[in-house]
Parts: C-alpha cells; sequence; structure tokens
C-alpha cells in the first residue's frame, strides 16, 4: 500500500479563509546558543488543507477529537467538474453522479479544478480560489444527506459557494460578476438562488446531520480522478477543536502506485513537487470564455 498526499503546502504566505488568521511563526530558541531550533505559531483553524468541524457552525456538534478513525478513513468517490462547471456556477448531484458511482456512506472529493489556483501554482489568482469558484445549492445538500455520506473535500477556498456567504459582501466587485452571471445562466438574480434561508448551507445545515467537509485540497488530486478509491483525512485529536488543520491521503496498491507515479512523471509540477494537468485551466477558462 502506498499514499498520495492530498494535502496542499502550509507556510506563512499560504491564505486563510478571508479575514482568518493567516500563519504567523517565530523562533524562540535558536541552535546557537540554545541547542536546537524551536518555534511559537499562531494561526486560525482555517487554512491550508483543513477540516471543518461540527461544532465549527453547530453548538450541539462534536470537536474533531470526537471523530472515530473509521469516519475519517473509508472508500471514496473522486469527482472531475473542471469540464461542467467553473468561475461562480453551481454543481449539482447529477453532474457527479454522471462521472462516478457515488454509494451510500462514501466519503466525496470534488474536484473543481479551482486547486490550480491555489497560491502554491504557477497559475495561483487568490481572488479566483477564494471567491469566484463553483458550490453547490440546496439540491446537492439533500442528496449528500440521502447518500449519508461521511464527510465532503473540495479543493477550493469553501465547501460552499462563495455568493452564499459573507464574500458576496466583502467582495462588491465579484458579487456584481456573479450577478450578471446568474441572470444570464440561471435566469435568477443571484438574491433569488441564494436566499437568506439557504445562508451557508453546507455548514449550517449540513453540520447537525454529521456531514462535515475538508476545504483546501490539493497536492497530487489531479492523478485521481473520476474513480473510486480509499481516502483517510488526519486532523488533530484536538480537543475542543472546532476544525483543524491536517494530511488527506489517498491509499493505492502498489502496482498501481508505480503506473501513477509515472503518470506524474509526464505531468509538470510545482515548486514543491506536486503533479499538476494543465488541461484544467484550459478547460475552466474556455468556459469563462465561450459566456463572453
Amino acid at each position: 500500500m502506498k499514499l498520495l498526499d492530498l494535502t496542499i503546502p502550509l507556510g506563512i504566505a499560504t491564505p486563510p479563509w478571508p479575514t482568518y488568521e493567516p500563519l504567523q511563526i517565530k523562533y524562540f530558541k535558536r541552535l546557537a546558543p540554545n541547542g536546537a531550533n524551536g518555534q511559537v505559531l499562531t494561526h486560525s483553524n482555517h487554512l491550508g488543507t483543513h477540516l471543518d468541524g461540527e461544532i465549527h457552525f453547530y453548538t450541539a456538534g462534536k470537536d474533531i477529537a470526537e471523530l472515530q478513525m473509521d469516519f475519517l478513513v473509508h472508500d471514496a468517490a473522486v469527482v472531475d467538474l473542471s469540464d461542467v462547471v467553473a468561475d461562480y456556477d453551481i454543481y449539482t448531484s447529477e453532474m457527479i453522479e454522471d462521472k462516478v458511482e457515488v454509494k451510500e456512506g462514501d466519503i466525496l472529493i470534488i474536484h473543481t479544478g479551482f486547486h490550480h489556483f491555489g497560491w502554491d501554482m504557477p497559475t495561483a489568482d487568490e481572488v479566483r480560489y477564494m471567491v469566484q469558484h463553483p458550490g453547490p445549492d440546496r439540491e446537492f445538500a439533500e442528496w449528500a444527506k440521502r447518500k449519508k455520506l461521511r464527510w465532503i473535500g473540495v479543493d477550493c477556498g469553501s465547501a460552499d459557494h462563495p455568493m452564499n456567504t459573507i464574500i458576496r459582501d466583502w467582495m462588491p466587485r465579484q458579487a456584481k460578476a456573479a450577478r450578471a452571471h446568474f441572470v444570464k445562466k440561471y435566469g435568477k438574480k443571484l438574491e433569488e438562488v441564494f436566499t437568506d434561508d439557504k445562508y451557508q448551507l453546507m455548514h449550517i445545515e449540513m453540520f447537525p446531520h454529521g456531514i462535515i467537509h475538508a476545504e483546501c485540497l490539493g497536492g497530487d488530486l489531479d492523478l485521481i480522478l473520476n474513480r473510486r478509491v480509499q481516502i483517510g483525512f488526519f486532523p488533530w485529536r484536538f480537543v475542543d477543536g472546532e476544525s483543524s488543520i491536517g494530511r488527506c491521503v489517498a491509499f493505492v496498491d502498489d502496482d498501481e502506485y508505480e503506473g501513477l507515479m509515472a503518470q506524474k512523471a509526464e505531468l509538470p509540477k510545482t515548486k514543491f513537487g506536486d503533479a499538476y494537468n494543465p488541461q484544467h485551466v484550459k478547460r475552466l477558462n474556455a468556459q469563462v470564455k465561450a459566456r463572453e
């Protein structure tokens, strides 16, 4: 058994979710004269690849330490939607099930392609990554409940559509663009689609049902799209933690791993060594250009 890392690099340049505390590091001890290096870290939990826990939005929910390992590690469906949704779009359960089998009790990993705009990528674009990515409506949330999904992972800033969060108020230029897109594509105003009763539904409505999510996945995710594979997320055993930075991995057989590494060798790499597929960015940009 071999592991594929689906985690983005974490450093002081890693953007947290907007307005959250970034990673800050200082040395309190150095090799000279202390004989060892020691650091103090300050950061929020919503930074880099992280798992949102129930009590992030649900007072009566579990903390991170209460999550069992057989919940965090399980069979998963990994789906690529980069050819059917782009900036500000809404994805649906039908889009997902058209591409991969999703079983009851699965983990679901959604590849929007927007990890290509993460800070570690040559095509980095923090605003697009955090503010313009696609997201779901209530149809998807109700389907996820019926499927009794364990948890959901996304390769962008939030499991909610950014215009169904406070970002809609914080980024007025992008909200204006989203409003125009919604009228043209969906025949409804943004406020008519994401009404107040749907606000941050992937957090507020899902966490009481035990369906939480990991955000900002990446790493070698491009190697395992549109298939089933075992996935694990490993947060801290964090008592009273509302969320946690962690490591997300895919488990593959040794023979398959060799084939995946051969694929990786043919793809470009980030400066941190993760493979990425430029075709996903081309697909996303082509969809945006077609709207003009």
